[in-house]
């Protein structure tokens, strides 16, 4: 937990720096500093869901053939004996 939040705090760090450097506002970078992980948690919450759904489809795909008597990797539609 201790190297989750050490790495936490050093992302802020380098996103007020950036954008310190890259704007010249204190107020803008501080913006983008407490506004960015929070469109990235959102943003990583739906590539989850998404991830997860592939994941799911790609078991589905592998288990079908098995299922329907084809062999695996068989373009031929040959069945399985």
């Amino acid at each position: 937990m201790a190297k989750s939040a050490t790495f936490g705090v050093m992302h802020l760090g380098i996103a007020f720096g950036v954008s310190y450097a890259l704007t010249g506002s204190v107020a803008i970078a501080g913006a983008i500093t407490l506004v960015e992980p929070v469109v990235n948690t959102v943003a990583h919450y739906f590539f989850d869901r998404w991830w997860a759904r592939r994941a799911l489809r790609r078991q589905a795909q592998a288990a079908a053939p098995a299922v329907m008597g084809v062999a695996p990797g068989a373009n031929s539609g040959a069945l399985v004996v």
